[in-house]
């Protein structure tokens, strides 16, 4: 092979780091296609492409050099992780196993499209779980959790995670914000093990236990909790806020402030799911658009399935996507800070034109559509390939700043 792929600092990397992807060894000007593919653990395959240029010393470097197409155009250091695509439609690229890497195999082939000669050829791992991180799998009374332990004493400030309705116990999240110095226990409630995937009702109380358990452990500052979810994680990582002693700091990624789809009790009352009109539900494609089915805000007649957030002594910081096409998050988002602004309660919020719903740590890529588990549906997401990759970089950095100024620690680092 006449070419050299070189990937820097490091082929290897936890897998919220940019890298720089540099082509040595190329004719000047010469024209060539740079792809990326990865195999997730059902060996679905993923993979991208752009078209470029060497420049008069043959070289190329992705970060100043721009694809003139491809699954890209412009300047885009990550855009080859970012557009990752998978071969079969409606395919979410997430990790299961966060033990081991993504490898990442990068190559440039001769010209432009598809069937040049293979000039070259790299491969990089983006791991999540850094250096001396932790993985401690808990089964306590009722608790189905994973805790990830940063490497050292501590004590680390700890977190909450929580995930969606597609149930499970998710982990990467977790494994990379222990990377970063964060205590985190990745708490599943819905369809794992024997947690039923349609309950009555979700019990606070269950939540709670997850909390105590946290403050128990000798490397966790006690008083120093916080927690953060995505979509229905969401608005459990509110309620959880609200009604619980001892959490600091908590973070909506694309929730609500309204309690959805299953009833909750909290505290001796009982909150009701949010209604909605599925006969509004509009198909596109195989996907179905759930985003116009929910009762307006504002309507008096779902004020008892909103979050008392505004009792809660919490900082808040609210996270959402502007073509959010599950639900009208920014909407109902919209709702909720104002009471919290109202109330005179400490509250961020960020909306990101173009990105979905699923916003996820950085260099993951836009999952658009995709089969909820539970459901058995194809969901529509939501979200544009370049806007929501620079959403997602920037959620990623501001979840993360939020819970150091909040829980007392501004000099946490990676630990790979």
């Amino acid at each position: 092979m006449a070419a050299r792929i070189v990937v820097l600092p490091s082929p290897v990397c936890l897998h919220d780091e940019p890298v720089q992807v540099r082509v040595e060894g190329l004719s000047p000007r010469q024209p060539v296609t740079l792809r990326a593919w990865l195999e997730d653990e059902t060996a679905e395959l993923f993979q991208s492409r752009a078209y470029y240029r060497a420049d008069s010393e043959g070289e190329l470097d992705l970060t100043d050099a721009a694809s003139v197409g491809g699954s890209y155009s412009g300047v885009e250091p990550m855009g080859l992780l970012w557009s990752l695509e998978a071969a079969t439609p409606a395919k979410r690229l997430a990790k299961r196993n966060v033990l081991t890497p993504f490898r990442v195999t990068y190559e440039v082939d001769e010209g432009h499209g598809v069937g040049g000669r293979l000039l070259g050829r790299c491969v990089s791992e983006r791991r999540f779980l850094g250096e001396g991180v932790r993985r401690i799998p808990v089964r306590e009374g009722r608790l189905k959790a994973t805790l990830f332990l940063p490497a050292g004493p501590g004590p680390f400030p700890g977190l909450i995670d929580l995930y969606g309705s597609g149930g499970g116990l998710v982990e990467y999240r977790a494994s990379l914000l222990a990377s970063r110095g964060f205590a985190t226990l990745s708490l599943a409630y819905l369809a794992f093990e024997d947690l039923p995937a349609f309950p009555e009702f979700l019990e606070l109380d269950y939540f709670g236990e997850a909390v105590e358990f946290l403050q128990k452990q000798q490397q966790v500052k006690a008083f120093a909790i916080g927690v953060l979810g995505l979509s229905k994680g969401a608005d459990m990582a509110l309620a959880l806020a609200t009604f619980w002693p001892g959490i600091k700091a908590a973070v909506s990624i694309s929730g609500s402030g309204f309690n959805s789809f299953i009833p909750l009790r909290a505290q001796g009352l009982t909150i009701p799911a949010l209604p909605y009109n599925p006969e509004k539900m509009k198909t596109v494609g195989d996907a179905v658009d759930m985003s116009g089915i929910w009762d307006d805000p504002g309507d008096p007649a779902v004020l008892e399935c909103r979050i008392p957030v505004e009792k809660s002594s919490s900082k808040f910081l609210f996270l959402s996507g502007k073509d959010d096409r599950n639900w009208p998050s920014e909407r109902y988002c919209q709702k909720t800070v104002q009471c919290l602004q109202q109330n005179g309660c400490p509250v961020e919020f960020y909306c990101y034109p173009g990105a979905g719903h699923l916003l996820e740590p950085p260099y993951l890529p836009l999952c658009y559509a995709s089969i909820h588990k539970l459901l058995g549906h194809t969901m529509l997401w939501g979200g544009k390939w370049r806007e929501h990759a620079k959403a997602q970089e920037d959620v990623w950095q501001r979840i993360q700043d939020f819970f150091r100024r909040h829980l007392q620690d501004s000099s946490l680092k990676s630990s790979l």
